[in-house]
């Protein structure tokens, strides 16, 4: 039976992302598990400039790799190395992405069929160290380590450590991590695989965080297991996934009734934590409103203009197209003189009328301002929506008032309720916004027999 060798590998770079950075220096390792069987190392040329603060970290310069070969020229020999052996490194998904990539600008296409990373050996076999990269790793468990960023000292010092993870290794953790298809393959170096673990099948909503305990990420899922995976499945080499995978240090997560449900609390949580990961929801933000304010002399202006912080509005628009019709419709069904309506930006008193000339009787105008206020408020709907539970002893429950979203929660299904309006003392209160009241009004139709007014209400209770 052929005996298990790795290949122990270290690279430099110049820079953190495989699609955009070119390997500068690489060193691979074959080891038996106790003994070096044969090394390679060698400076590359990267065809680029080397960044400043890389030449700082590593002290590899434009001088020294202006006449090293190519990563062309060496990638048989690189390829040669590998094949057939587990690939290993110190946070082994940034060194296999790179030396992937430009294995594939070479022409030789190739993915190590087993990996293992010796940052996530070293947290299972040796928990509680206080820091776990390579350097501090070393001085806690007195590993010399020569030549600190420079990739045949980074691969020797890793190289020791892996000696000493496989003398460690009482319960095989190493032969469990490096089986193929092993999903502690692809989690990220910085996750406790625990908090993987603990994900339910279930539907829900998933928060990643980082070192400092920010939430990084929000997302939904139906099956949370499932949907986390898929985060760390594929070899993308973008900066943005990079990036994303080295934030994440812990996962939490909260169960949800329904799809549907979770894909609430996501669009909640999103708006309120504004994640730096999270870009999809955050294009969907209205852009205009409808204000009203009265001036000094008494008359009430109704106006379109850009939504504010801490500004109070009647109503929000995505175009200010879309909030010039309603008002223009407004001013024509109440009758309101056009010169206290603004279509533009608020300007306040600096855009009280000019022509003073037949200006209607201010109580009589201001009364048609407030039969427009009381048609935008009566148009609005009050309802809820009721859906199974999270268990078989609970329903989970939507409020809408007055045509915005209110909040959601669960009550327990022999919990009688004798009106609609009472579904609004179950639910946590959440802030409304367009994007959820659109996704709202489309289930609302999709699923009537799901929304909760009083006629409904009655009839279920009968």
């Amino acid at each position: 039976m052929k005996k298990t060798e790795y290949a122990i590998v270290d690279i430099e770079t110049t820079g953190g992302n495989a699609s955009g950075s070119r390997i500068t220096e690489i060193a691979i390792i074959i080891h038996d598990g106790t003994n070096v069987l044969d090394r390679f190392e060698t400076l590359v040329n990267p065809q680029k400039e080397i960044p400043l603060p890389i030449v700082a970290l590593t002290g590899i310069n434009n001088e020294m790799v202006r006449d090293a070969p190519l990563f062309e020229e060496v990638a048989e020999k690189v390829m040669e190395l590998l094949e057939g052996r587990i690939f290993v490194a110190h946070n082994v998904n940034f060194d296999h992405s790179f030396v992937r990539h430009e294995l594939g600008r070479a022409g030789l296409q190739w993915t190590a069929k087993q990996k293992l990373c010796t940052v996530r050996a070293a947290r299972k076999i040796r928990p509680g160290i206080p820091s776990y990269s390579l350097g501090n790793l070393c001085r806690s468990l007195d590993i010399l380590l020569e030549n600190r960023h420079r990739a045949g000292g980074d691969a020797d010092a890793t190289a020791i450590l892996l000696s000493l993870l496989l003398q460690w290794d009482s319960d095989n953790v190493i032969g469990k991590m490096v089986k193929k298809n092993a999903q502690d393959q692809r989690l990220p170096p910085n996750l406790p695989p625990d908090d993987f673990e603990q994900l339910p099948e279930k539907p829900g909503v998933y928060y990643f965080y980082s070192q400092q305990r920010q939430v990084v990420y929000v997302g939904k899922a139906k099956n949370l297991k499932k949907r986390v995976a898929q985060h760390f499945s594929g070899h993308k080499i973008t900066p943005q996934r990079q990036n994303f995978l080295k934030d994440i240090y812990s996962i939490s997560f909260e169960v949800c009734a329904t799809e549907f449900m979770a894909l609430l609390l996501e669009c909640c949580e999103i708006k309120k934590l504004w994640p730096v990961h999270n870009r999809a929801l955050k294009k969907y933000d209205p852009k205009f409103g409808l204000y009203e304010y009265e001036a000094r002399n008494g008359y009430r202006y109704l106006a379109i203009g850009k939504l504010a912080k801490h500004q109070s509005y009647i109503e929000m628009f995505h175009s200010q197209h879309d909030g010039v019709n309603l008002l223009l419709k407004l001013t024509q069904q109440f009758g309101i003189d056009h010169r206290f309506c603004h279509y533009g930006t608020i300007e306040g008193e600096a855009s009280a009328v000019r022509d003073l000339s037949n200006l209607p009787d201010v109580s009589e105008h201001n009364s048609s301002i407030d039969h427009a206020l009381d048609f935008i408020a009566e148009s609005r709907p009050s309802f809820g929506i009721i859906d199974r539970g999270r268990t078989a002893d609970e329903c989970s429950c939507i409020w809408i008032e007055k045509g915005h979203f209110y909040g959601m929660g669960y009550i327990a299904s022999d919990i009688g309720i004798s009106e609609a309006s009472e579904i609004k003392g179950y639910v946590t209160p959440h802030k409304s916004n367009n994007y959820i009241m659109q996704l709202i009004t489309t289930f609302a139709a999709k699923y009537p027999g799901k929304v909760v007014r009083q006629a409904t209400l009655m009839e279920l209770q009968q």
